[in-house]
């Protein structure tokens, strides 16, 4: 399933990523939708070019029956970010992995950050699949628009997140 998600946060780039990488900010927004923040890393300087790894258990409730009697009332979630040095506007884009612990689901898309004036739209655009037999497609269906969605609200809350602090 195709993954499309685009949304525009009024702070340069550099700001937008400091709080997408900051650890405080990430247990947040996993519990703000339910989950548990398990662990994350950030390898190398947010500076230059730099990986980051978000592991979390995140809640199944919002996931069809069909699904959620598949894997249970809980996921772990690896979530890898390998984010590019900046570009001279700031711009910065990130080649992202996400996996679910012994469920063959994963997620690949690019997310950028792309600076528009002293604005920066966050876009994302990726594919969610999975290979389960017959319900493969169902269940990579039902994953797509939550992603979506988990960006809107991640934008949202990065805003009020900058307000705050």
């Amino acid at each position: 399933m195709a993954l499309n998600a685009s949304t525009t946060l009024p702070y340069d780039p550099a700001t937008v990523l400091g709080v997408f990488t900051d650890e405080g900010f990430v247990r947040h927004m996993s519990e703000h939708v339910g989950g548990t923040l398990e662990s994350l890393t950030v390898d190398g300087d947010t500076g230059g070019a730099f990986t980051l790894t978000a592991v979390r258990t995140m809640p199944t409730g919002r996931l069809p029956d069909m699904a959620r009697k598949f894997v249970g009332e809980t996921l772990s979630v690896t979530q890898t970010e390998q984010w590019s040095a900046p570009t001279a506007d700031g711009s910065r884009e990130a080649t992202l992995q996400m996996t679910v612990a012994g469920v063959p689901l994963t997620v690949a898309a690019v997310q950028r950050l792309i600076a528009q004036g002293t604005d920066t739209v966050v876009d994302l655009q990726g594919n969610v699949s999975s290979s389960i037999p017959f319900l493969g497609s169902k269940i990579a269906g039902a994953a797509e628009p939550m992603i979506g969605k988990a960006l809107n609200v991640q934008a949202a809350e990065a805003r009020t997140w900058l307000e705050s602090h």
